[in-house]
């Protein structure tokens, strides 16, 4: 069992002792309309690993109540994922689709208490209906039917007789509840489609929240853990339960904190724009954070659930760094894989005073990984090294090959420069050197002292394979869409040199590659005529001293945005002084309703507003920010400690408001100002991040993404419009962000036509 204790484990043994369960019993319940991600995992992980720490089993059900976006090959990536990470189901894999009679039965049951009723208002009305978070909702006069008309109206929904969204079953509760959630929620609604299980069997669909925890009773699950995001729903689960008089023991459900990680977007639509767009070659590209892509990339099971370990199971959302879980992949292939020596940018070097062949023992692993296995490596006269390993004017700390330095051959010899062979335009094409016969590794007489050994390939011996060196796919820390991608997260060298063994013998499928990084052969591509490498990772951490070295950057890193959110939780009422505040915002100020809430409920961040709007009046623009950025910095600090002003902030608001800069570009501007408490005006001139508004200058720049994207526009003259985002993205990365997006979308779609 582990040995930390979270919070989660900690329910599970104060359960056990109580004896409210004889068993555990977890689930891990995916919707089957996407495959799994890193973020699957993690709940893959906790569910599993619970039920295996207790002894108790775990169940793995498809979640396949909408018919309309669920697959099959959807369920066997799920299915493969729990596997492929070294987990066992419980029986057979389960399918809520199976319980669909019990879940009507137990609908007809609430309808025949009266805790539940067809209703036949519009969407629209329903949502007008559900009132606000200050006001109570309006219960639909639908309400009133008698049980005989609902009962009678239902079965026909299910039989078919009327069309997709005319009624719609739901629980009567409260139309005044604090949790929105309880506004008499929806159990079941029509829908009109072919189910891949039941065909056409049901033309109504239950509710998630009617069918996930019918489906968890049902099944006898004692925990059911979900995400942070399904908080709210818990009370409606609980009222269903409870409602319906089900017979202990009944499950009840806890949540936690779903994944976030920098430099990568989960959400399944972004995902999937990514792959429908062509910016990654489908799902198990190398680069997506899919168990697919992943496992193609090179991970091993044993490194995801190390790093999920280590991330631990918290309450509340935050970044989790990809540097953790690129440690994590290192820190396992550290101890398993073999060492060898592949070239990827070749200098061919001629040793003159060597003659003959022969074969030099090299062993695989280093001393300190205990793992026995050796190969024999061909040396000769013509040899390969990295054209990066010589210099002919080195700077200072270059401590490989140069004409004046010598340098040993990893395995092999010391050798030392003599000439440096060049073409017409004065790039080098080969090095004569010599070598010292007496430096051979292992027995060394020579006395010579160098500071570095350098990897290198027989020239008639080494077997050229493809490489794909994979960076992150995104170049910002909190990537929005396409415009974050990283144009250098894919680099392919089709013409590697790798020492012979590497193929012939296939010692592993998994190397590190000296000095170059971890690598594995591609399951797809790969063949002995032809054998493809996927760079897994490099051997340290190359992006923290990238974020250090670049001062200048084009889009500098920042922090996660915290993304507002309704709260829908039980809301205490506001005060006199908090309802004065909301109605100003709302009614003279013309604000939202959720960012009216947010501002008008919390002192610090209404006065901060308040202090802003005294300096430039534009409350809508100035709400959203303080509502927003502020509010995030508040939340660890005091207005005092701040180094930015409310006058500051209407400044940066005035300028988006004129155009100056447009709206990323400003989230840019105030995390500069969160460190600096430089005024905007300067950062956006220091930093030249003025918004481009020219027609005359923006036109240019879309002419060259066209240029460059001929076959992207003739798909989209031909139909395909959803490449319209790609230009628009191209456009906005060629500026920096700093093309005015109205401008840039209309430009676009006059060019296009």
């Amino acid at each position: 069992m582990n040995e930390s204790k979270d919070f989660l484990r900690v329910i599970v043994e104060e359960d056990l002792k109580a004896h409210k369960y004889n068993e555990v019993v977890t689930r891990f319940p995916p919707e089957p309309n996407g495959f799994p991600h890193i973020g699957h995992a993690k709940s893959i992980a906790i569910n599993f690993g619970i039920a295996r720490d207790y002894n108790g089993h775990c169940n793995l059900r498809m979640d396949d109540t909408n018919p309309t976006t669920e697959d099959t090959r959807y369920v066997e990536a799920l299915k493969d994922a729990v596997e492929w990470l070294g987990f066992k189901w419980e029986g057979n894999v389960r399918y809520t689709s199976d319980y669909f009679p019990q879940i009507y039965a137990y609908a007809v049951e609430l309808v025949k208490m009266g805790k539940a009723y067809v209703d036949s208002l519009s969407e629209e009305e329903i949502r007008e209906y559900r009132g606000t978070v200050t006001e109570p909702g309006r219960r639909s006069v639908y309400a009133e039917r008698s049980v005989e008309e609902n009962l009678d109206l239902l079965e026909r929904m299910k039989n078919g007789e009327f069309k997709d969204g005319e009624h719609v079953l739901r629980a009567k509760i409260d139309m005044s509840a604090a949790n929105m959630k309880m506004r008499d929620p929806l159990l079941y609604r029509i829908r009109h489609a072919h189910h891949y299980r039941t065909g056409d069997a049901w033309h109504i669909y239950p509710m998630y929240d009617f069918g996930h925890c019918l489906s968890d009773y049902i099944e006898g699950v004692s925990h059911s853990i979900c995400t942070l995001e399904f908080e709210n729903n818990r009370d409606i689960y609980d009222w269903v339960l409870d409602t319906l008089g089900l017979t202990s023991p009944r499950p009840y459900q806890h949540e936690f904190a779903r994944l976030g990680i920098n430099y990568t977007v989960m959400s399944k639509r972004k995902l999937l724009e990514l792959v429908n767009e062509g910016y990654v070659n489908g799902w198990d590209d190398p680069r997506m954070p899919t168990i697919a892509g992943l496992r193609r990339r090179g991970y091993t099971p044993e490194s995801i659930l190390n790093f999920c370990h280590q991330i631990g199971i918290a309450k509340a959302n935050s970044m989790v760094d990809v540097a953790q879980l690129e440690f994590c992949i290192r820190d396992d292939l550290n101890t398993k894989v073999p060492r060898v020596m592949c070239v990827l940018d070749p200098l061919k070097i001629t040793i003159e005073n060597y003659e003959g062949t022969e074969e030099l023992d090299a062993s695989y692993y280093p001393e300190d990984v205990p793992k026995e296995g050796s190969r024999k490596l061909p040396f000769s006269r013509e040899i390969y090294i990295e054209r990066d390993d010589f210099s002919e004017n080195p700077p200072a700390g270059f401590y490989r090959l140069t004409p004046e330095q010598p340098v040993r051959l990893k395995h092999a010899y010391i050798i030392s420069c003599k000439e440096v062979i060049k073409d017409a335009d004065g790039n080098i094409t080969e090095i004569i050197a010599t070598y010292h016969p007496d430096s051979k590794s292992g027995s060394d007489t020579s006395g010579i002292k160098v500071k570095s050994a350098i990897q290198w390939v027989d020239a008639h011996s080494a077997k050229t394979v493809e490489v794909r060196l994979y960076d992150r796919l995104y170049a910002c820390e909190a990537p929005e869409g396409v415009e974050d991608l990283n144009p250098d997260s894919l680099k392919i060298i089709k013409n590697a040199l790798i020492e012979p063994a590497v193929i012939t013998e296939k010692p592993d499928v998994r190397f590190q590659f000296e000095r170059q990084g971890y690598f594995y052969a591609d399951p797809v591509d790969y063949t002995d005529e032809a054998p493809v490498f996927n760079k897994i990772v490099g051997l340290k951490d190359s992006w923290n001293k990238k974020a250090k070295a670049d001062e200048t950057p084009a889009k500098p890193e920042r922090k996660a945005p915290e993304k507002k959110v309704q709260v829908e939780g039980e809301v205490a009422p506001m005060s006199e002084a908090e309802q004065a505040r909301y109605k100003t915002y709302t009614e003279t100020m013309k604000l939202g309703n959720e960012v009216a809430n947010t501002l008008a409920r919390d002192e610090k961040l209404s006065a901060f507003f308040e202090a802003s709007l005294s300096a430039y009046n534009s409350p809508v623009t100035l709400a959203n920010i303080v509502s927003n950025e502020v509010a995030r910095e508040l939340k660890e600090k005091e207005a005092s400690e701040l180094k930015f002003t409310p006058a500051q902030i209407a400044e940066l608001v005035k300028m988006i408001d004129e155009e100056i800069i447009s709206n990323k570009i400003a989230k840019q501007v105030f995390e500069e100002m969160v460190t600096s408490g430089e005024n905007p005006a300067q950062i956006v001139e220091a930093q030249g991040l003025v918004q481009i508004s020219d027609p005359a200058l923006i036109s240019p720049i879309i002419d060259d993404v066209m240029a460059k994207n001929p076959d992207n526009v003739e798909k989209y003259r031909a139909g395909n419009t959803k490449l319209f985002g790609f230009f628009v993205g191209q456009v906005l990365k060629a500026t920096g962000g700093k093309a005015n997006p109205q401008v840039v979308n209309d430009l676009v779609a006059q060019k296009l036509q």
